[in-house]
């Protein structure tokens, strides 16, 4: 009505945030997909160069260990270019390290295409993508950040059928074709992920580490909190490289491989959900959320060889995703409680190439 003043609306978010979160989604969505896909990949490339499994894992592995190991360099490119030009830059060395990996005649070739490439490619996509909602969401971080890493529930259910059925119809190397054109979209899912021009102000850091990798390395809760995902990743992504294999050797087909890795990706996202909606709770402190989700992975990793049909196997396979899922989210909003929230980005980097040696040696040495 006249008269009566009008009074502004302010909107929930600052605006860019939204579409900073749906990239981030997408990112991690197809980097996860893709990973869990090349799982599948692996019996058949075993059985096309005459390789046992434990040298096939390793096709497995290195990218795992690409994408860990280049977090702070990641992290470093994203705060001088910006995470969305290293972002569209990673999806686009994804892509050709996978188009490079379908033409392989050796596992060198796999090991150096897919580990030194792609996987490098991953970690550039991944790691901007993290720190940008991190910029945007300052005071509900691990929501926001639950919410980005669920994208890999939707892209597990998606593609892990399509990986199996390129499997079927044109072979190992039609099914990389297939990963390479997938992470290709990496670059438009970047485009979403713009830095806020003036982030909101975080609470003040508490006493810690300059901000620079030698002094996250010399800092000691964060060296202790980063050595204990280390240990964890060297049994964190086995059934995820292996399953698929263990479906085949309880006489499943192709297909109850692919339920399987489905299985594990949808409770996956759904544990990354309720953990993220959890940790925005006072219920507990969040990272006494973490060690309980953390144990509760190991439990049900120690399940896993109890399954003797496909049946039981998927239905373990979904209690050990739900449990390995709720982990991610507090594991990098958890480093903002280690190191404060202005390092946050560096000290993700900084975690996740230590990490990166478990990644490296779980599945191998699994067999």
């Amino acid at each position: 009505p006249l008269g009566v003043p009008a009074v502004a609306v302010r909107p929930p978010f600052p605006p860019g945030a939204l579409p900073a979160l749906c990239g981030a989604f997408l990112q991690v969505a197809l980097v996860s997909g893709s990973v869990r896909a090349l799982g599948l990949c692996l019996p058949p490339l075993g059985g096309a160069f005459g390789a046992p499994a434990r040298a096939a894992a390793w096709v497995g592995s290195c990218p795992l260990a690409a994408l860990q190991l280049g977090g702070p360099l990641a992290a470093a490119l994203s705060a001088r270019f910006g995470p969305r030009a290293v972002a569209m830059a990673g999806g686009a060395l994804a892509g050709a390290g996978l188009l490079l990996g379908a033409f392989a005649t050796r596992l060198e070739h796999l090991y150096l295409s897919l580990g030194g490439l792609a996987g490098l490619g991953w970690s550039l996509s991944f790691t901007p993508a993290l720190g940008a909602v991190s910029g945007w969401f300052p005071a509900r971080r691990s929501l926001a950040t639950g919410l980005a890493v669920s994208g890999a529930a939707v892209s597990g259910l998606a593609l892990a059928p399509l990986a199996q059925l390129a499997l079927d119809s044109y072979g190992w190397r039609g099914a990389l074709l297939l990963l390479a054109a997938v992470s290709l979209h990496l670059t438009a899912g970047a485009a979403l992920l713009r830095p806020p021009r003036a982030s909101p102000q975080p609470p003040p850091d508490p006493p810690g580490p300059p901000p620079s990798p030698r002094g996250l390395l010399r800092h000691g809760p964060f060296l202790r909190y980063a050595a204990a995902f280390a240990l964890l990743d060297a049994g964190y992504y086995v059934p995820f490289v292996h399953g698929a294999a263990r479906a085949l050797e309880l006489g499943g087909d192709g297909r109850g491989a692919a339920a399987v890795v489905a299985a594990m990706a949808v409770a996956d996202g759904c544990g990354r959900l309720v953990a993220g909606w959890l940790a925005a709770r006072p219920a507990a402190a969040l990272l006494r959320q973490l060690a309980a989700w953390a144990a509760l992975t190991g439990v049900a990793a120690l399940l896993l060889p109890l399954g003797s049909g496909l049946g039981p196997l998927v239905a373990l396979g979904a209690a050990y995703g739900g449990c390995a899922g709720a982990v991610v989210p507090l594991q990098f909003a958890g480093v903002a409680e280690v190191v404060g929230a202005g390092r946050a980005g560096l000290g993700i980097g900084v975690m996740q190439m230590v990490e990166s040696v478990g990644s490296l040696l779980g599945a191998p040495l699994a067999g």
